[in-house]
């Protein structure tokens, strides 16, 4: 008979397979072989006479039982997690902390976390997921989903950060060649890079309310593509200010019609869990409103 650690590790195994879609990438998340987990989820498999997992060469994921089976027991170990975080302290908090950020957040986040966050706790590591899609933070095992603009329908807990400015930037050898627009209709005659949500351009949207839909040869659905093409030379686009500030100040793109400012977003913090929130996300949201609060709109 299983006695009840060899119960846990197969729980873990198998919950943590399904979280990282590989027995690769659980044992990363675990700390242990590939093969330790794989046989982890064997034997948890023969002890319930079901198969959990569909295994093949080119993909894993669960069976329909092994759906259900997850859908039960992955709260549960997620319960045992945050018991783990009420006992700590924030000078010895550790831990895997599951972020999901929209890709204009990804590089400015990233800087200031290895600047402050990490020498601050050593011991937390940070599995940062950069992406537009809108993730199932509680199907995807995410602690925080952070999000740009008004909230849809969730049932997350959510904390404001800030509102966020955008501007309208191109790069200086884009300007030289073909001008620098004076007005709004201006941008008409311009190389325009467009930002893609749910495969129809965004306007470029003005605080008085003009808006926008401007021509241009680059569209695409990840905002990091955008300032790549404009820092390339390709044409104008809007941006978060957060996100390019650096390239700002270094020259390598310049702010269009500065003295016509555009609309401003609100950004938010999503999680999963109540009003007990574990040490490390706590500490984490900390950090969020300490990063964002040099860039928000006051």
């Amino acid at each position: 008979m299983a006695t009840i650690l060899e119960k846990t590790a197969g729980l873990v195994a198998f919950v943590r397979t399904v979280d990282a879609g590989s027995f690769a990438s659980a044992a990363r998340l675990i700390g242990a072989s590939p093969s330790a987990v794989s046989k982890s989820v064997a034997r948890l498999e023969q002890r319930l006479g079901v198969r959990l997992l569909q295994r093949s060469t080119r993909t894993l994921g669960p069976t329909a039982e092994g759906a259900a089976y997850y859908e039960r027991v992955a709260p549960h170990l997620r319960a045992i997690e945050e018991a783990d975080d009420i006992v700590q302290v924030p000078e010895n908090v550790r831990g895997l902390l599951r972020v999901t950020v929209p890709s204009t957040l990804g590089r400015p986040l990233i800087a200031a976390w290895a600047g402050s966050f990490l020498e601050r706790y050593p011991d937390l590591k940070l599995e940062l997921s950069v992406t537009d899609r809108r993730v199932d933070v509680i199907r995807e095992s995410f602690d925080i989903a952070v999000r740009i603009g008004e909230l849809q329908d969730t049932s997350l807990i959510g904390r404001a950060l800030g509102v966020l400015q955008y501007v309208l930037a191109a790069s200086p050898q884009y300007l030289d060649r073909r001008g620098t627009p004076r007005s709004i209709d201006d941008l008409k005659q311009h190389a325009c890079l467009r930002y893609l949500r749910a495969g129809r351009p965004l306007p470029f949207t003005f605080a008085d309310g003009t808006r926008i839909v401007p021509e241009g040869p680059f569209d695409t659905d990840d905002a990091q593509y955008l300032i790549d093409a404009a820092l390339a030379g390709a044409g104008i686009t809007r941006f978060m200010l957060m996100a390019i500030q650096d390239d700002v100040l270094n020259g390598r793109l310049r702010i269009v019609l500065p003295a016509i400012p555009m609309v401003a977003e609100p950004v938010y913090v999503l999680h999963p869990f109540g009003r007990q929130l574990p040490l490390r996300v706590r500490l984490f949201i900390d950090f969020l409103v300490e990063a964002v609060a040099g860039y928000s709109v006051r």
